[in-house]
């Protein structure tokens, strides 16, 4: 039989559809060849292509998203101190000016590319941080983004990724496979070891283009036996089925939101589906590179106020598309160090230490910025603001009060931390 019903990622119903006929063009044996690989790396907890088997296990818990700035994002310019002098001071051209900061309390306000999350705040749905980072001194980006997607302090400790560890140690008795996603191009050392975890550019990437006799050629040799590889063919099949159906291509927001066209607003998109399908997602990872803005920045204009809109426009529509959904998923916005504080001689900012960091959305106290601020005046290094909050204080606490993790050093291996009170329940 033909599958011609395909289920809306609302969860609310069968639309009708049609499969394409013309575009069934895969031989038998180069689909049993495919299929039999990603069988076999299924049995061995292995296939990227099994471990996004979707079903209802797990189904309604709750979600965390992690969006990585890579390239040193300027916390200066995301969240800025516009009543600290020394800011305007030290940056004669690329500081933001005080009539067009975003006010968000007496000392911070948000860039005015970020004016979309402004009203996120003031709901208390917008938490950010300042003066976050890890101890990593070498301001190289390889080994700062090595340091906090390992989820330890400087380059010793465990080789995995802090996602991979928090997988491991809060492994549900019957956990969908499609526990941890990476919408990108390429796997995130966050998710390094992950064997229940996969790395997806886009979710339509993942179909069965076949006449229906190959489909029940499959579905015979793999229905009747008990063994491994049989299970693991059942799993894959129901792979296929569960991605058709939910039709991730012909997905539409709700609530009149609209994303960016780009990588972030995509992966975002595909996120807010995958969480409204209740496939029993529990963490996705995405990646917003371009950060490293040694020259040229802008400050109202230029390569910087073009990244700040893209990420508060994709944030902003995230958090409308989910609706109500929004209250069971916690996005994490994060970058590897921030930028030097003195603007250099070609407008831009240097690699510097401390960064901003911002959480949204489910169990975050928001409305308010948490920051212990060393001050300008007092910089760390060749010049750069100092760290205050360990950025792992803030994983942890995530991870512990919205995800259930019982002991945060299994994931945070040596780390005592110290409870921040920005996430509840």
């Amino acid at each position: 039989m033909a599958i011609t019903d395909w289920q809306t990622c609302d969860g609310a119903g069968l639309a009708p559809g049609r499969r394409d006929e013309a575009a069934v063009g895969v031989s038998r044996r180069g689909l049993m060849v495919g299929l039999s690989i990603g069988l076999m790396g299924w049995a061995t907890r292995q296939s990227a292509l099994a471990q996004v088997s979707v079903g209802p296990r797990n189904a309604d818990r709750n979600v965390v998203v992690v969006v990585f700035l890579r390239g040193g994002a300027d916390g200066l310019s995301l969240l800025v101190p516009y009543a600290d002098d020394t800011y305007y001071r030290l940056r004669p051209v690329l500081s933001v000016p005080k009539e067009k900061v975003h006010r968000l309390d007496g000392f911070f306000g948000l860039h005015p590319s970020l004016a979309s999350l402004e009203p996120l705040f003031h709901s208390g749905q917008l938490a950010p941080l300042h003066a976050v980072g890890s101890d990593d001194q070498t301001r190289s980006h390889f080994e700062a983004m090595n340091t906090m997607e390992r989820g330890v302090a400087r380059r010793d400790g465990p080789q995995s990724g802090w996602v991979t560890r928090y997988l491991e140690a809060s492994e549900p008795e019957n956990p969908s496979p499609l526990r941890a996603v990476a919408l990108g191009y390429t796997t995130p050392t966050s998710l390094v070891g992950a064997t229940n975890a996969t790395t997806l550019s886009s979710l339509s990437d993942y179909r069965l283009d076949a006449p229906e006799s190959a489909r029940h050629s499959l579905e015979s040799m793999y229905g009747r036996g008990s063994d491994l590889v049989s299970h693991a063919g059942r799993e894959t099949l129901d792979v296929l089925r569960t991605m058709e159906r939910i039709d991730a291509a012909h997905y539409k927001p709700s609530n009149s939101a609209k994303y960016p066209d780009s990588d972030l607003g995509l992966g975002l998109k595909q996120v807010a589906c995958l969480v409204r399908a209740n496939v029993g997602l529990e963490v996705a990872c995405l990646d917003k590179g371009g950060w490293d803005t040694h020259f040229g920045q802008g400050v109202t204009a230029g390569l910087l106020p073009l990244l700040l809109d893209d990420l508060g426009k994709s944030l902003a529509a995230f958090a409308q598309d989910l609706g109500p959904e929004s209250t069971r998923v916690t996005t994490i916005v994060m970058t590897e160090f921030g930028r030097r504080i003195e603007e250099n001689a070609s407008l831009g900012t240097d690699h510097g230490h401390g960064s901003a960091m911002f959480l949204m959305g489910g169990g975050v106290r928001g409305g308010q910025v948490h920051a212990k601020w060393p001050g300008l005046d007092h910089p760390v290094g060749p010049g750069d603001l100092a760290v205050t909050t360990d950025y792992r204080d803030v994983l942890s606490e995530v991870l512990s009060s919205r995800m259930g993790l019982r002991n945060p050093s299994d994931v945070f291996a040596g780390y005592e931390g110290s409870k921040l009170g920005i996430v509840g329940a």
